[in-house]
């Protein structure tokens, strides 16, 4: 059963995410997962996070989901909600609960990182064409979805592919991959991930996860698979990001990522869609966007959890016009999105 209240028509936003998001436990102490002594309660969602690093980056911002009638759900609610995201379109279902996760401190690249999620039949599962507002859903200059979101249950995947169908007059729909193999049954969940990807105009995927998912390698075999998106990003770790614009004809424009003093690796991919489609919404050229990209995450690199607040937007656009010989020299470490240098002093040191 789910509660909903009064409808009415929805305020058109510049983004709207649509996505589960989760309560975390972050452990207090760098050890396995069977030895942490207590956790510290925060949250986690690709597309949550995404949300609220727009939100707080100055954009009006909706998050669309579903979350247990339960203590979670409350706080779920109420911490995207502080972040200055519309959560009036999020249904609360009184029959599931909410999804919640543990971790370890190592990111997953180490081969020390452990996760525990306890999502299985959550209320974000039972998100479907007829479980959610579509008018609010398409009330936004963009559509932010993951790849998460279609292997959380049929009637998901069906939602996904009705919001990635063309159709006249439907926002931008951006897609970021986001490959989870533990959450797919099958390798039938790659090809999903290729058909909603192709339905999309803007795409993020790692050039790792499309090399595991589709066996494609190099970011111009990655376009080559992705013709139909009108903007395709392919983000290549500490390497940097290559972006494709709609004249598949033209060189991509690379951008290097930026020398951080990691923290914690978690929310960095959601962080530079964040910073992406920041540019985006400003109509900022392919490198300034991809430059945005790597600022916010940047942020979230330099953070324990997986929501940081990113560098206010005057500083982030100094930083973004640097030359090329600047942009490469410069030094993030924990605390940096809470100065902005002058003009001349802006390379922070370590």
């Amino acid at each position: 059963m789910t509660t909903t209240g009064p409808r009415k028509a929805p305020d058109v936003v510049d983004v709207v995410a649509l996505g589960e998001s989760m309560v975390t436990f972050l452990p207090t102490a760098p050890v396995r997962l069977a030895d942490v002594p207590s956790f510290d309660r925060a949250i986690g969602g690709a597309e949550s996070n995404v949300a609220c690093m727009l939100a707080t980056a100055g954009h009006s911002v909706r998050w669309v989901s579903r979350v247990g009638a339960d203590g979670f759900g409350d706080h779920l609610v109420a911490t995207i909600g502080a972040y200055g995201v519309d959560v009036s379109s999020v249904r609360r279902d009184t029959a599931r609960p909410t999804g919640i996760y543990f971790r370890t401190a190592g990111d997953r690249a180490s081969g020390t990182h452990e996760v525990a999620y306890y999502r299985a039949g959550s209320a974000a599962s039972a998100m479907a064409v007829d479980t959610v507002d579509l008018d609010a859903v398409r009330a936004g200059r963009v559509l932010h979805l993951s790849g998460i979101t279609a292997a959380l249950s049929g009637s998901c995947l069906d939602l996904m592919r009705e919001l990635t169908a063309p159709r006249p007059g439907r926002p931008v729909v951006s897609f970021d991959v986001n490959h989870r193999p533990g959450l797919w049954r099958d390798a039938a969940g790659a090809r999903v991930l290729l058909e909603l990807a192709r339905g999309a105009d803007i795409v993020f995927v790692g050039e790792d996860e499309a090399g595991e998912a589709w066996g494609l390698r190099g970011a111009r075999a990655v376009r080559e698979a992705l013709p139909e998106p009108e903007i395709v990003v392919v983000k290549q770790g500490g390497t940097g990001a290559t972006a494709f614009g709609a004249d598949t004809d033209k060189d991509p424009v690379f951008v290097p990522a930026l020398n951080v003093a990691v923290v914690a690796a978690v929310g960095a991919g959601d962080a530079f869609a964040a910073g992406f489609l920041s540019g985006t919404l400003r109509g900022l050229p392919l490198r300034d966007r991809l430059r945005h990209g790597h600022l916010m995450a940047a942020a979230a690199l330099t953070v324990p959890g997986d929501l940081a607040t990113p560098p206010a937007r005057d500083h982030a656009d100094r930083l973004a016009a640097l030359d090329g010989t600047a942009w490469g020299t410069l030094r993030l470490g924990p605390g940096w999105t809470e100065a902005a240098p002058r003009a001349e002093e802006e390379v922070p040191t370590p």
